[in-house]
This record gives structure tokens, sequence and C-alpha cells, in this order.
């Protein structure tokens, strides 16, 4: 068996609005079958969105989609595949406590999210998800996929400013949620082999340091850094394997293929986890950013709402800033720093 997984994130670049990281993970039966999932679940899964396929598409977030047709899309791929890996919610608090239980003390911290909790879906009706649902889980069981797991890693606007100013670096805080990821995907695992496609972010192009940092008992080597792609071979180190066997454990001689990690540029157009990472982060900010519009529009009439980001964000900031000073809102909990 091996593991293959995606890793991608949305809000990296907003003034407003959480940052989300979040992986996939499946485990295939038959490696040799190939890891392309894309071609493995073809027969339910597409690579483009289109009225007359019935196929659920899986594809970069910024394809699936587009503000002005609304959530259903994106909606519906994120729930079908969450409902795939046995995550069924029926409120945003609910699908948090699946997904990403740590963020849930923090909410209460913020007047927009403290009593947000919608029924999901949203946009889509729950047997459209449970019908699309069966479909791939009978796609995934006649080749041998599972879904091993769906990890999000929320960082709410507070925190966000809290990190960015003790590291002096967005990437750098992004990272660390991304090696986070990487870890939850690398336990869950075990020992089996496994293959991780990271969507770049940014112009960053080592990552040798962080992940020596990150991941003490292995050792690491380069197998490529390039404008594309920087690409490594994690495996576990002599000792780490020493302290296995001596403590009865089986051999892995034929499993210390250990994981291989590539930070690939446009990562959601190169594997099909990585896709489904970036589907999964664009649902769950746009959910958060529907809290913050929620709670702004209530107090400021005719208010445009905002996707969050700086030109508009900025807008958005000076039509509530009379709503801000009276509702006493700390800024540092309401506008990122970078």
């Amino acid at each position: 068996m091996i593991v293959v997984g995606g890793i991608d994130e949305a809000g990296y670049g907003p003034l407003l609005g959480p940052l989300i990281v979040s992986g996939a993970g499946f485990e295939i039966t038959n490696p040799q079958q190939g890891d392309s999932l894309w071609k493995l679940l073809s027969g339910s899964i597409s690579t483009a969105r289109s009225k007359r396929d019935r196929r659920l598409p899986i594809i970069d977030s910024k394809r699936l989609y587009v503000r002005k047709q609304g959530l259903a899309a994106l909606e519906r791929s994120a729930l079908v595949m969450l409902h795939v890996a046995g995550v069924r919610p029926t409120s945003f608090r609910g699908l948090l406590t699946a997904v990403c239980p740590h963020v849930l003390g923090e909410l209460d911290d913020y007047p927009w999210y403290r009593d947000y909790d919608p029924p999901l879906p949203v946009s889509v009706t729950p047997a459209d998800v449970a019908t699309r649902a069966n479909a791939v889980a009978r796609d995934c069981k006649a080749n041998g996929v599972c879904v091993s797991g769906i990890y999000v890693e929320p960082l709410l606007e507070g925190r966000f400013n809290r990190l960015v100013s003790n590291t002096r670096n967005k990437a750098v805080v992004s990272l660390g949620l991304t090696l986070r990821i990487v870890q939850r995907i690398l336990d869950q695992a075990a020992d089996h082999p496994v293959r991780l496609c990271i969507d770049r972010q940014g112009g960053r192009q080592h990552y040798t340091q962080a992940l020596m940092t990150a991941f003490q008992g292995f050792d690491l080597r380069i197998v490529e850094e390039s404008p594309e792609r920087s690409a490594y071979r994690l495996t576990r180190d002599q000792r780490a394997r020493s302290t296995r066997q001596s403590s009865g454990a089986a051999p892995d001689a034929d499993r210390s293929l250990g994981c291989q990690i590539e930070f690939v540029t446009s990562g959601e157009e190169a594997a099909m986890p990585t896709a489904l990472a970036s589907i999964i982060s664009k649902y769950l900010r746009e959910l958060f950013m529907q809290a913050v519009n929620d709670f702004w529009c209530a107090r400021v009439p005719n208010l445009r709402p905002t996707a969050g980001y700086y030109q508009d964000g900025r807008r958005f900031l000076n039509d509530i800033t009379g709503a801000v000073d009276q509702a006493g809102v700390d800024r540092a909990i309401l506008v990122r720093s970078r």
C-alpha cells in the first residue's frame, strides 16, 4: 500500500478573514496501478467543471468556484469528498469539530464567529451530496482506493497577526501549518510509503532546513530544487530503525522508503489530492468569510460584502469604521497585518 496526499491553502494574501491550510490523504492498495487518482477514479471524478458531466469535479478551487455563480459547485465537491472520508457535518461547527476541533476554543474571541453556526449544506441538498458520494465510494472500492484523512489547520486573524509579528515572515507561518499537516499525514500512514504534492507558496525554492528541523527523526535527501519543483526524500534514520527493532517491532527494511515530498508550482494541477486540499481550504474560508460579512452587514445598512482581498478589503474596512468603533472591536483581531 502507498499513501498519496496533497496540501494547499486559501487566504494567504487577503486583508480579512483566516488563512486555511488543508491536506488530503488517500491510500492506494496496489501501487503498481499507479498513483494518479484522476486516472484511477475517472469513472466518478472529472478534471473539468461541466453541467453535462455527472462526475464530481476535483480541480483547482480557483477553476471550480466562481463567486458570481454561487457556492454550490465548491460546496458539492467539498462535502462529497468529506462524506466519502466519513465526515458528514450538518453545521459549520460540526464540520470544524470533525476536521479541526482545536480551533473551536478560539471562536469566542471573535464577535463574528462567536454565534455563527449555519446548517450545512448551504447551497446544495443532502440528498445530492449522498448520491454523489455513493458513486465516488463505489469507484474507490473498485479500484482499491480509500480516503485516509482530511486535515485542516485554520489560522484565525488574531493568531495570524501574533505569529507574523513573532516571525516577521508570513511565508514561515504558512509553511509551519503545512509541515504540521505533513506530520499528521505521516502519523496516519504509519510505516507505509508516502508521496506528497504541496502547492508551492511564493518564490521559495529551498526547504531543506525547514524539513530537517521539523522531521528530526528522518534522514533527508534533496531530489531536486528548481524554479518549478523542489523535491525531497525523507527516510527514517538508522537510530530510529534500531529503536523500533530493539523494541520488538517488525523490521521495516522494505518500508524505509519513507516519504517523498514535492513542493510544486500549481500543485493543484499536478495531483488530485492537492486539488482536493485546495477545495477544502477554499470552502472553509468562504464559510468563515460569510460569518464576517453577516456580522458587519447586520450593523451597517447597505454594506456590500467582501471576499477580504486587499483592495476590496480596504473599501470594506472604510465602510465599517463607525461600526467597529461602536462595537469596541480590537483591530488586531479584525485586520491582518500582512
